[in-house]
């Protein structure tokens, strides 16, 4: 039996272990529905009719389309009428779909509006969101967000065991807003090239949210109970009327100037060494189908993108950063494997990164989309050389298959494969992974509650010649998951079992050798007759991790003793936990042989308090402190955070995390400190800087970011980064290791 056979067939054999009845309930309450019709809103056509776009909604053509409102409280009271009143009308032409909305406010002087900058948080402003379903598959949906102040932000949404919105992707779109003595609007133009659809669908899925913030109200068109919401598509209602939209040629262009100076140290010949270089590349984009994209980068650079948040890490696994490059987020939602199952075969920061240190991409192509109900994604890219590391091939393919309305099951197989027979000084060979995943889902359980089911197995073959592992099962990870995610009871169990040997070359992985069951139970109700309080929430988290010998590694049991959120918007959280670790070998806490705890068995106790205020005032801030047992000693750490926003588009926002540990004959302290500054001019023009700095590294680094969006989708990027180094050992204070400065244009072209 060959590797493709064994794999299919353990997991074949993992999925029998369901039990039978879940089948012929969640399938049959798939076809059945609950008798509800869903809420309907119809697109009109402009035929020829120009808008003059600024934000007002006074147009003779939006005053002729009837506005679709009738919006409800999710929160505070579940099912109440709004406090203020919201229209939406649609309209499209040929290339455009275009959206009006006109929030009124009775107190336009409270009407909250801080934010400019692209993608920002909008969780201190009032707001305006949105979600189209263009495949109707109640499964995927893009996302897109506007306040008063005309700030935009969208993201993919993806739907599994819970809700996945990546807010990295970037789509191409207009919004522009006014605020007027009535409350605020907007007008909105999205392109249809910027989104793929179903062509031979007029039919749409459609929802809208609306937050009032000083009120901490959140308004939804339609699935406004607490266990559905916005990012569910789920519970979206229907845009109807589209008729034979167009995506044009559907090929886009998307070419890229660089120049870049730098200069780094260098330790053993203390000198600086300098590099100057300028480069181009592109993206080329087709729509093959309005449901199927083809892509091709060359010469890629992430120049622009963010730095990655400083971490100190305390404990014995590596560190989860998320992925921030766009080449690599467009397809992500199609790309999720067994969400909420914490495992991941494939970990597109594997690509191109080495510890956080970018390696040159030569070039790369992407195979995108969906064919009815047959979700596609194929990855290829080449790395060059960097270095000792010799260049790389990957690939990474994907199919998804959606049955019911809500189920699938697909495969994910991955290849790595470098140049040359070793990567620095190790023996390797080609390195496949083949995964499996199946979720059973349903929003109709009892009724109207969500129950989900989900079980995976990953496999991988040999990572070198001289593997001597034998078994595939040495080699694979294997697991299920029940979840119940309402409100206000939520619950969920699952069972993993992580093989000595796991260890996918294109995944991410933090544990290995052991059998895990976790389940969780969560009570969180709304007090909605109190003028105080608006939910609490209790609950108790529990693990127990065992060697696959049955040997007791880990236990966790974590009681939250009330979290509150007052309906000021500040909340309050208390947990206790208690934690057993059993430690086979030297645990070295800081790498540097300074603290070392010795083998042995060790139970813990700590509690841990939170506490912030709420986000949307001119001064906010929040605090947390945790203390308990440490290993052979104790811990305690504290968390402050400070946010200034004193006019709109100016936020600067401070953080210091302090641990102090003690252990037997030892202890140490750290400190970390982060600070962001931002400068929003408009909505398209900003600038941004990121200081941060750790007493571990002792390097104290800063990221400046100036963006300017001409038009969307033709961008300027100016990226400063300086780090400095503190050794007073050798007597040097914070002198430079590194300073570079890098000018990026980004311009698309559509055809």
């Amino acid at each position: 039996m060959n590797f493709v056979d064994r794999l299919f067939m353990i997991f074949v054999n993992v999925t029998c272990l369901i039990p039978l009845y879940i089948f012929p309930i969640l399938g049959s309450s798939q076809e059945n529905g609950n008798g509800q019709a869903p809420k309907e809103i119809k697109a009109y056509f402009l035929n020829k009719t120009e808008l003059h776009l600024d934000g007002l909604v006074d147009e003779a053509f939006w005053m002729y389309i009837p506005p679709s409102g009738n919006f409800l409280m999710q929160e505070p009271k579940e099912g109440g009428e709004p406090t203020e009143q919201t229209e939406i009308r649609i309209a499209y032409d040929k290339q455009n779909i275009y959206i009006s909305v006109i929030c009124y406010d009775s107190d336009p002087e409270g009407i909250k509006a801080f934010q400019m900058k692209r993608d920002e948080s909008l969780e201190t402003d009032d707001r305006f969101r949105w979600v189209f379903d263009t495949f109707m598959d109640k499964r995927r949906a893009y996302f897109f967000e506007i306040n008063p102040l005309g700030l935009r932000g969208d993201g993919l949404i993806s739907s599994g065991q819970g809700q996945t919105l990546n807010q990295d992707w970037d789509g191409i779109w207009k919004a522009w807003t006014h605020i007027g003595d009535f409350g605020w609007s907007a007008e909105i133009r999205i392109p249809f090239r910027s989104i793929n659809f179903d062509s031979n669908s007029a039919v749409w899925g459609i929802n809208f949210q609306r937050t009032i913030r000083r009120n901490n109200e959140e308004l939804l068109w339609t699935g406004h109970r607490r266990n559905q919401g916005l990012l569910r598509p789920q519970n979206a209602g229907i845009l109807t009327g589209l008729v034979d939209p167009s995506q044009g040629l559907g090929l886009e262009v998307v070419p890229y100037v660089i120049t870049q100076a730098g200069k780094e140290y260098d330790d053993e010949n203390d000198q600086f060494t300098k590099d100057e270089s300028a480069d181009f590349g592109f993206d080329i984009n087709y729509n093959i189908t309005s449901q199927l994209k083809a892509s091709f980068t060359y010469n890629t650079d992430f120049a622009q993108t963010e730095v990655d948040d400083r971490q100190i890490n305390l404990t014995r696994f590596p560190l989860r950063f998320p992925e921030k490059r766009d080449f690599f987020l467009e397809g992500s939602s199609i790309l999720q494997f067994a969400p909420r199952s914490g495992v991941d075969p494939y970990f597109s920061r594997r690509i191109g990164l080495v510890e956080g240190v970018p390696i040159p991409i030569k070039y790369g192509g992407r195979l995108i989309g969906n064919i009815g109900k047959n979700n596609l994604a194929l990855i290829h890219v080449r790395t060059a050389e960097e270095g000792e590391l010799k260049p790389e091939n990957f690939t990474v393919a994907r199919y998804r298959r959606d049955f019911w309305k809500e189920s699938s099951i697909g495969v994910l197989y991955t290849r790595r494969s470098t140049d040359g027979d070793s990567l620095l000084g190790n023996p390797v060979q080609d390195r496949n992974t083949l995964a499996a995943d199946l979720t059973l889902s349903t929003s109709e359980f009892l009724g109207d509650k969500v129950l989900q089911f989900s079980a995976f197995f990953i496999g991988h073959n040999p990572a070198s010649p001289f593997d001597d592992s034998t078994s595939l099962l040495d080699r694979s990870v294997r697991g299920l998951r029940f979840n119940f995610p309402n409100q206000p009871w939520s619950a969920w169990v699952s069972y993993r079992e992580f093989g000595d040997e796991y260890d996918p070359a294109v995944g991410f992985n933090r544990r290995n050798g052991f059998k895990r069951l976790q389940p969780a139970i969560n009570y969180a109700p709304l007090f909605e007759k109190s003028k105080v309080i608006r939910e609490i929430e209790w609950g108790i988290y529990y693990e127990y991790l065992a060697s696959l010998e049955n040997k007791l590694l880990t236990e966790n049991l974590r009681f939250t003793l009330g979290e509150i959120r007052f309906e000021s918007g500040e909340s309050l959280g208390v947990e206790i936990n208690r934690n057993f670790e059993f430690l086979d070998e030297n645990f070295d806490i800081l790498g540097d042989g300074s603290v070392i705890v010795a083998p042995g068995e060790y139970v813990n106790w700590s509690y841990e308090l939170e506490a912030s205020s709420a986000s949307f005032r001119k001064v906010s801030g929040s605090i947390g402190y945790e203390a308990g047992g440490f290993w052979t000693g104790n811990i305690s750490t504290l968390a402050l955070g400070c946010t200034l926003r004193p006019a709109p588009g100016i936020n600067l926002v401070g953080e210091y995390n302090y641990t102090k540990v003690t252990a037997e004959n030892s202890g140490f302290n750290t400190n970390l400190f982060r600070m962001n500054l931002g400068l929003d001019f408009t909505p398209d023009i900003s600038l941004s800087s990121n200081i941060q700095y750790d007493d571990i590294s002792e390097v104290l680094g800063t990221n400046t970011r100036f963006r300017w969006i001409i038009t969307p989708g033709t961008d300027v990027f100016f990226v400063y980064n300086h780090n400095w180094r503190n050794n007073p050992v050798l007597d040097k204070r914070f002198f430079t290791v590194q300073q570079g400065g890098a000018l990026k244009i980004v311009y698309t072209y559509r055809f």
